[in-house]
């Protein structure tokens, strides 16, 4: 049974067990609880423990912006000089 309520499917192997995952090292402790992070417990394979689907596309987005904020604060932090 998934954390997140009804028992979702891992998509590689299809067991129904799964954890919260609370910390990752693309996510830190933020991006996993915003992307409901799973992790099967049958293969390992994270998944969003909502919908049942890999969470490829929310991780790419997810590590873009944060970059994104980086390289802004590092280029405000060094435009004032």
């Amino acid at each position: 049974m998934s954390p997140y309520g009804a028992a979702v499917a891992c998509p590689k192997c299809g067991d129904p067990r799964s954890t919260k995952v609370s910390f990752t090292w693309w996510g830190g402790l933020l991006g996993p609880r915003m992307l409901t992070h799973v992790k099967c417990m049958g293969c390992g394979t994270g998944y969003n423990g909502k919908t049942g689907k890999y969470n490829t596309t929310g991780i790419t987005i997810y590590c873009l912006v944060a970059f994104g904020i980086v390289i802004a604060s590092l280029v405000a932090r060094f435009a004032v000089s």
